[in-house]
């Protein structure tokens, strides 16, 4: 699946990593009645210079409206979202 990211959050993202977790769901209903080949559980890790100085609750929801799009051809999925400088750290 090609993840559809909405420019307002693409134009500063410092980093995208997705990671495919369908596996997890292969025997659920949900996912043989989707269409989807299955792939329909992903994790999602997104580090933007528009994360500074957000809550991280605030972030989240910055990362689950640019892939609204995407939403409804999901079963699940999850978003990690830091700023440049909570990486930069580790």
């Amino acid at each position: 699946m090609n993840f559809k990211c909405s420019s307002a959050l693409q134009v500063e993202m410092i980093l995208l990593e997705i990671e495919d977790v369908s596996h997890k769901d292969a025997g659920l209903a949900a996912v043989r009645a989707s269409g989807s080949n299955g792939k329909i559980h992903f994790n999602v890790k997104v580090v933007s210079t528009k994360f500074d100085c957000k809550p991280l609750v605030d972030r989240q929801r910055m990362g689950y409206d640019a892939l609204a799009d995407e939403q409804s051809n999901l079963h699940a999925f999850s978003i990690v979202a830091k700023t440049l400088w909570e990486i930069a750290k580790k």
